[in-house]
């Protein structure tokens, strides 16, 4: 049989995700595609707690504040295009009142912070070794705000760099969690502003940093899951990409994705997802009349479907899509 693509082998994960443990994603819009999928099938997953962050140093940074349990109070914030924002954090954080903000940053901080000691795994998605460093300060910051570009240098971090920081970061996330499985992947999506071959050796930098990572502490307690090598490799096409040619289309992330939720989910987590993604798609389906007999009757079936699920699995928290289709069914 002639095969017309090349498949990427992925190996087999041991440490398996189910519903019953916590999990942490941190990393860049490819990390939030993934994770907001696990959170709509209801997965005990937090994502993202400083909001997006491409390049390591930002999010060994982050994890590093988490582990400390780091409060943080008004001298983390700067004011700038009428604004209270931090240099770790994701603009979703900033508002124009500096006790929002701080009070935005400090109730995801503290949820994360006692999630990592007992979460079963931390998901991490590297999008690129280039970094900006805040000139005044000396730090690598994980978001410029857009001030001018003169306020920071830019540079690729060395393969030597990267590990420098998570060898020392490993070592302390196995001493606060033994049991914690690490699963590192690099975004598929490509840093084209940088040259086509300046964002090959960023990928490749990352990649290299990883394995050194895997040879050092060992499979059992890291994997890497080839996110970037299926899109690369197996799709391996334009028609794959959105209309910028550097974002994925969403047909690239449902198949990412699904190959993800195959490799990572245990059995149980399989057939409790497989369960609630119809319960999903009916949440998604929008009627011409919601006053119809027949989309209440609808909507009631998936409300029984539902209770069902909760009291067959009484570990998994359905409020959120109980309260929905109720929601739905009064409109």
């Amino acid at each position: 049989m002639i095969k017309f693509r090349t498949e990427v082998e992925i190996p087999e994960f041991r440490n398996k995700v189910g519903y019953h443990h916590q999990s942490i994603m941190f990393g860049s819009c490819f990390a939030e595609n993934i994770g907001y999928y696990l959170q709509e099938l209801c997965f005990p997953v937090i994502v993202n707690p400083f909001g997006i962050l491409y390049n390591p140093v930002s999010i060994a940074n982050s994890l590093d504040n988490l582990i400390t349990g780091k409060k943080f109070n008004e001298h983390d914030l700067f004011y700038s295009n009428g604004l209270y924002n931090s240099f770790l954090h994701h603009s979703r954080f900033s508002c124009s009142d500096k006790v929002d903000t701080l009070d935005r940053i400090n109730t995801v901080a503290t949820l994360a912070s006692n999630a990592l000691k007992d979460s079963s795994h931390l998901f991490i998605t590297f999008g690129t070794a280039w970094v900006f460093k805040h000139i005044m300060s000396g730090n690598v910051v994980s978001n410029c705000h857009k001030l001018p570009s003169a306020t920071f240098e830019r540079y690729r971090l060395t393969v030597s760099q990267i590990t420098a920081i998570w060898i020392p970061l490993v070592e302390q996330l196995r001493h606060i969690n033994p049991n914690l499985s690490i699963v590192f992947t690099v975004s598929p999506i490509r840093h084209l502003k940088d040259g086509a071959h300046e964002n090959q050796l960023s990928k490749s930098n990352l990649l290299l940093a990883i394995e050194e990572l895997i040879s050092i502490f060992g499979k059992d307690s890291i994997f890497y899951f080839p996110s970037y090598e299926l899109v690369l490799d197996e799709l391996r096409d334009y028609r794959f990409y959105a209309s910028d040619m550097t974002h994925l289309s969403d047909t690239a992330i449902d198949f990412v994705r699904e190959k993800f939720l195959t490799t990572i989910l245990d059995d149980e987590a399989k057939t409790i997802s497989a369960e609630l993604e119809k319960i999903i798609q009916a949440l998604r389906h929008k009627p011409f009349n919601n006053k119809e007999i027949s989309y209440i009757s609808f909507v009631e079936s998936q409300l029984k479907k539902t209770h069902e699920i909760q009291t067959k699995y009484p570990f998994i928290d359905l409020k959120k899509v109980i309260k929905n289709l109720n929601e739905k069914k009064a409109e």
